[in-house]
């Protein structure tokens, strides 16, 4: 970090040389063993490429709203633009790899297009990817191809292989994903419940006269995960998105202050955070079929 702002690397090349590491075999990829890469205390980096890693033997690292000493695999990734920090906390029985990749390489691919869709590469550290000991086996094999065949010679059909074994990778990394919303229940409940809890707290408190609608932004950074994570978690309980939890929290507070105060619709509507009652209306109307009026008719 320089001057407060985080150190830009732009380049494979450039990591490589930061860490005291031999020049990377590719210019556009490199497989590098975890046990070289130096920790930077108090340092703050972007990088310009992606980049996938395996790791055992990290200290601590949070999972929503848990503190873990994880032994097995921890599968982490980031995109190019996301800032990583290092905490100076060295441990030397720590093991596995880093994949970076420079999205050039990708460039003309079909993988060039659909990389970002992953929703997780919008992961911070508390929310990686915990592998079993199998899942760890197949991801090893799958990243032991791709070092070997940038590692020979370099012909037409490098490029090719290499971006089939990273799709394969990213389609495993998928299905692992989405088993640890099942494996992972109970953490994932409380999470569930905790936002719950915040619901109450804000549409019970004066924020929604002072602060207004609340955005889904807001719960995922009380919960400490991200807005992707937290929506994708919340399709999976519940089947509803984020935005709709939101939503229907705010009907229900609505639909009790229409059948319980003589506050006009106008006011409830300012009340609730709307700017404009005619906004408030139209969501009451897609939620429950009936205007605000309709339904406190319904209770004379």
């Amino acid at each position: 970090m320089v001057n407060g702002t985080p150190l830009r690397i732009k380049t494979i090349s450039q990591l490589h040389r930061l860490q005291d590491l031999p020049m990377p075999q590719h210019p556009l990829i490199s497989i590098v063993d975890y046990a070289q890469i130096k920790d930077i205390q108090g340092i703050s980096a972007v990088f310009d490429f992606y980049s996938l890693s395996l790791k055992r033997g990290v200290n601590k690292l949070n999972y929503g709203q848990q503190e873990y000493d994880f032994d097995e695999g921890v599968l982490y990734f980031m995109a190019p633009n996301q800032v990583i920090s290092g905490d100076g906390n060295e441990n030397p029985e720590r093991s596995g790899w880093i994949l970076f990749l420079h999205p050039d390489f990708l460039w003309n691919s079909s993988l060039a297009k659909t990389i970002k869709q992953h929703e997780f590469f919008n992961y911070s550290v508390k929310e990686a990817l915990f592998l079993s000991e199998k899942e760890e086996t197949i991801i090893n094999g799958i990243v032991q191809n791709i070092k070997q065949e940038y590692q020979a010679n370099i012909d037409k059909f490098s490029q090719d292989v290499i971006i089939a074994q990273l799709e394969l990778l990213l389609t495993y990394s998928n299905r692992f994903y989405e088993r640890q919303f099942i494996t992972r229940k109970i953490t994932n409940h409380q999470i569930l419940n905790r936002l719950e809890e915040l619901l109450d707290q804000y549409f019970n408190g004066e924020y929604l006269a002072s602060k207004g609608l609340p955005s889904v932004q807001h719960f995922a950074d009380k919960l400490n995960i991200s807005t992707k994570y937290l929506s994708s978690l919340l399709k999976q309980l519940t089947g509803q998105t984020t935005q709709q939890h939101i939503q229907n929290k705010l009907i229900e507070k609505a639909k009790e202050k229409l059948s319980t105060t003589s506050f006009s619709v106008s006011e409830i509507a300012y009340q609730l955070g709307f700017e404009h009652s005619q906004s408030f209306n139209k969501l009451f109307k897609i939620k429950t079929s009936l205007s605000p009026l309709e339904f406190r008719r319904s209770f004379s």
